[in-house]
Order: structure tokens, then sequence, then C-alpha cells
């Protein structure tokens, strides 16, 4: 549903009991939301909420159409609605199944960006070679190999955008073959086959349980344009004899891979060979009203094209979930996204953790109160097209158009994530101002209100802030498209330009530490 914005505040859906602050407004404003006014009974800040009908104790309170919440107390027209007085309390969604298909969205045709085009068919934006570490005893090697390569020498090879040290906190202490075993080989492997990864070796200690040997035989890994079977670069810091001898070992190798990688050029590539990680992180109230609306916009313009948009954080559509169940292109794949929501329901609960845990402090500081408001919010990132698939953690994406990956809400995580299901773009919402970026992957950031844009335009690339003041979401969505278009091109983000990227790699892990 569109927004109706005021210079005041701005209200979703005709069902809304509340609205919600485009500006701070003080005590004893009249305001207009919709067919009704109401005068503020205190001082409501951007991006929280106002009551625009009486909310008795108990009562739902709608948003978007949708509860997000109940009253814990009487709620009169013009009081600040917030954590003093909704809490999420628990409540049945109806999950039905691929009974809103939405049509196939009208095809956009010869869009085309300058990407570059691997031995394998697959498309990469950027072009890094990386050195990969298996697990974080080798990670520290890893980074020293790649800071031996400074710009000056790196100049000799235009078309390489860096040596990239991958490097996490495991790949030990975990059961051998187990669940957690599997999902850091999916993203090891994720992301040492990924499109913008134009060569790479592998760094280990030697006795680790997340084995060099493991990884490449479970993740199929092979250098890129080589014959099958040949195996990429690898040193274990055991059998080369230790530091000094690694780090020399390996910048041979690099040094010897260089040409190679470098040995490309950026051609016209289909848009439909974008997958794009759709995130956001410090959420404000707003996030849902102004950029993650006007992302989805962009998501269906890429579907459209033919490419693939990739929604995830599972507790952050968490009371949305229903809506996307709707949208499945299958039973099953709306039954496998619910069977997401409640392995994460066991999963919480057995640490005695509860899904609203989520909004952060800074969230609701922004104006988020319950989990369900966010996520209502959330999911509109992934726009209107239907759902034509849910993946694993890391696993690599296997459909095309709109689709979802399971992965906490933890936004390096997330994104790690997102990245080593291949994702060669990012997008990611915020209302707060996230200073996040995942190499090898350019990131763009997107603010959904123009005071936190122009406090942080060194980090933020699009203001999506104006639409609050009347700019059409549907535009600010086109200049999202055109600006993921340019970014796969090679235009460099904020993020990149500070060289953000590196130590935001986080691989989710969800077992025992042994």
């Amino acid at each position: 549903m569109p927004a109706t914005a005021t210079v005041d505040v701005v209200c979703l859906h005709p069902d809304d009991n509340i609205c919600v602050a485009a500006r701070d407004l003080e005590q004893g404003a009249a305001i207009s939301a919709g067919y009704k006014s109401v005068t503020l009974t205190g001082r409501v800040r951007l991006g929280h909420k106002i009551a625009v009908t009486p909310i008795a104790k108990g009562e739902r309170v709608i948003r978007y159409g949708q509860t997000i919440g109940f009253a814990t107390e009487a709620i009169e027209p013009g009081d600040w609605v917030h954590t003093h007085n909704l809490a999420a309390g628990e409540f049945q969604r109806d999950y039905r199944y691929a009974t809103e298909i939405p049509p196939d969205p009208e095809p956009i045709l010869g869009r085309t960006f300058q990407g570059y085009r691997r031995a394998d068919g697959r498309v990469g934006t950027r072009n890094y070679l990386a050195v990969l570490s298996t697990v974080n005893c080798s990670a520290s090697v890893s980074k020293h190999i790649a800071e031996r390569f400074d710009r000056e020498l790196l100049a000799r090879y235009p078309n390489v955008d860096g040596i990239l040290p991958i490097t996490h906190k495991g790949g030990c202490g975990l059961q051998f073959g187990g669940e957690d075993h599997q999902q850091l080989n999916r993203v090891l492997a994720g992301f040492a086959r990924h499109p913008n990864i134009g060569g790479y070796l592998l760094v280990g200690l030697g006795c680790e349980t997340g084995a060099v040997s493991y990884l490449v035989e479970q993740g199929g890994l092979v250098q890129l344009g080589a014959p099958a079977r040949k195996l990429p670069p690898i040193l274990n810091l055991q059998d080369c004899g230790g530091t000094a001898k690694t780090l020399e070992a390996a910048i041979k190798q690099v040094a010897a891979m260089l040409p190679a990688v470098n040995d490309v050029e950026r051609e016209p590539i289909p848009a439909a060979e974008i997958l794009l990680g759709l995130n956001c992180g410090g959420s404000d109230g707003n996030s849902g009203v102004t950029a993650n609306p006007a992302l989805g916009v962009a998501s269906d313009m890429l579907v459209a094209a033919g490419g693939t948009t990739i929604l995830t954080e599972t507790p952050e559509i968490y009371g949305a979930e229903h809506l996307l169940t709707r949208r499945a292109r299958t039973r099953a794949i709306g039954e496998k996204l619910i069977e997401r929501i409640h392995w994460w329901e066991r999963y919480t609960g057995a640490f005695g953790v509860k899904m609203d845990n989520n909004p952060s402090p800074g969230n609701k500081d922004g104006g988020l109160t319950t989990i369900y408001e966010k996520s209502l919010g959330a999911a509109a990132k992934g726009g209107s097209t239907a759902l034509n698939g849910v993946f694993l953690y890391g696993e690599p994406i296997a459909a095309r158009g709109f689709v979802f990956m399971d992965s906490p809400g933890f936004d390096p995580a997330s994104v790690t994530g997102l990245v080593a299901s291949g994702a060669n773009v990012i997008c990611f919402t915020t209302g707060r101002g996230s200073c996040y970026g995942c190499k090898p992957t350019p990131s763009i950031k997107i603010a959904s209100n123009t005071p936190m844009y122009e406090r942080m335009v060194d980090d933020m690339d699009i203001d999506a802030g104006r639409i609050l003041s009347g700019t059409p979401v549907e535009e600010v969505g086109r200049e999202i498209f055109e600006f993921v278009l340019a970014v796969a091109s090679g235009r460099k983000t904020k993020s990149e330009i500070h060289g953000i990227g590196e130590e935001e790699i986080v691989p989710w892990s969800i077992g025992p530490t042994l």
C-alpha cells in the first residue's frame, strides 16, 4: 500500500490505529492522519508512533494493516505509542500457502551492466584475489600475506580490486561433519567460488577440525577456468614449517597468480545476472515507510529484468512470515519457510531467549517497539513478486526471481551468508546509520531519513528519507535500481571508498564450541 505522507505523519493502511511521525512533533500539535485528526498529548520524535483512535488495554495495535502487538494499558488518541504501553504478546498467524501468487511482472528488457564473465558462466561485479583461512589459527598469517601487496604493487594489476584475506573466528572445536561444520564449509566454499573472486589460495594450520581436505572435497573447490579436479593452491603452516616459511611461500604463490587474475575485462552483461542481497541494519520507525519499500520497488524491477533478489534475516520476518507464504510459488516453498521459523523458535527457546529480544535498543530508540512491527517493515524489502525459493544459510542460490535465505538478524552474519550464497551486490537499508560492508561484494547504503543521511553522508549512498517530504516511493525505487546497475559496473560505494569489508566477514556458528 503506497504511503500517504504529509509533512507531519505517515499512515500506511486504512485499518491502522496508529500513524508514524515524519519529523519531531511537539505536545499540543494538531495532526491529520488519513481521515483522522488528533492533538498530541506529548512530544513525539521522528519515527515514533501516535495513536489515532482509542485503543483498549489488550487490544491489537495495527500498523501496515497487521498486528504489531497489544496495548498493555488504555491508549488515547494523540498518545505516544511505544514500549511503555505496547508489547508483542503472542498470536496465531494464518499460514496459507501459495494462495496469493502475484502475476509475474511485465518484463524489463535490454538492461545491462559492465561485469566480469567467468569461465564457469557466472558473473562478477568485482575482481579480487582471495587468501582464505580455513581456521582462526591461520587468520593472522592470511592477513599478513595480503598486507605484503600494497597499493603501489597492485597498481601493476589495474583489473584486480585487491588481495582479500577471508578470515574468521572458527574452524575448530566443532563436530566433524556436523551441522555447524557443514554450514561453515558452505560459507568458505561460497566465498572461494564467488564470482567476485578471480583466484584464491587456502591457508590452514594443519590439524584443525575444519580440514582443508574436507573443504575442498565437500565444497567442490577447483581453480576457476582450470581443468576439472585441479586443486587450488593449499598451504598449511605445519607442513610449510611455520609462519615465516608459509608467508614466503604464499607471497610467491600470490605473485604468480596475479597476472592471470588481472587478465579480465568488463563486458556488457544482462541485468539478469545480478544476484542482489537485501539486508537492513540499525533500523528505525521510518525504515518500513521509506527505504525498505523503495528497495522493494527496486527488487521488483530487478526480478522483472530476469535477476534474483535475496531476502534474509529470519528472526526479522517473524510476524510477517504469513504474508510471504501466501506469495510462495508452491506450497512446498511456503512450508520450507515456516519450517525455518519453527527451527528458530526451538533454537532460541533452548537458550531461554524469546524472538522479541529483537528489536535492539537502538531500533527502539528509533521508534520500533516489537519484533512484529520490525518484521513487517523489513519484509517490504522483498517487494511484491512471487517467492520462488527458500535456502539454507550460505547455500548456493539455485532459483531466479525473489527468494529467501535463512540467517540471523545480526548484520555481519546475515550479509556473510548472502555473499556466500552468491550475492554479487548488496543493498543495505538503515535508519540509525550502519557503516557495514562485506568484501568481495559491494554494499549500497540506503538511509531511511534525511537527517541521518546528512549527518552520515560519507557512509550513505542514497537518501530515501526524501519520501517523507513527498518524493514518490517508486521514484526512489527506480533510483536504487539504476544505482545497483552502476555499482555492478564498477562504481564504488561509500563503504568501498573507506575500505570496509574485511573484518566484517562473520560466518554464523550454530553449535557448541568443544
